[in-house]
């Protein structure tokens, strides 16, 4: 049940008597996650040989690095994405294994292609594509960049 639903069902009088201390303290950042600004100027680097790129090395793995998510999908390709989320700018997209491998943000549920594509609305509001990043391999050497 979501938070609006649940205070809903509380009645008004309830929610606010629950709320109210909330209301000066509680900011959605705390409640939901981080709110970001999406990366800029994006070029780095990463050792597919380095412990840091462990998670790379299975089809379906994913690294966070510089607010960037680095996955390789499920037919061993690298692709790269912003790890803030268009849909309100929270730090929560991570690459999961469904729909052949997409990019979730599990704070409202946003669900984006491999190429930036929304795959669905949220709160009724038309999601805007997810920044998507270049990947170069070189050998051992996997190059983000935009």
């Amino acid at each position: 049940m979501e938070r609006k639903e649940f205070l809903r069902s509380l009645g008004a009088g309830a929610a606010f008597a629950l709320t109210f201390p909330c209301l000066q303290g509680c900011s959605k950042d705390e409640i939901d996650g981080n709110l970001v600004e999406e990366p800029t100027g994006v070029d780095f680097t990463i050792d597919l040989t380095s412990a840091e790129a462990s998670n790379l090395s299975q089809n379906g793995g994913f690294i966070l690095k510089n607010l960037v998510v680095v996955a390789r999908n499920l037919q061993g390709e690298y692709v790269a994405a912003s790890q803030v989320c268009s849909h309100q700018s929270y730090d929560q997209v991570r690459f999961v294994d469904q729909s052949g491998g997409i990019f979730y943000c599990d704070v409202h549920g946003s669900r984006f292609d491999q190429d930036g594509t929304p795959l669905n609305q949220v709160d009724g509001t038309p999601a805007k594509a997810l920044k998507v990043y270049n990947t170069e391999l070189d050998g051992s050497m996997l190059r983000v960049y935009e």
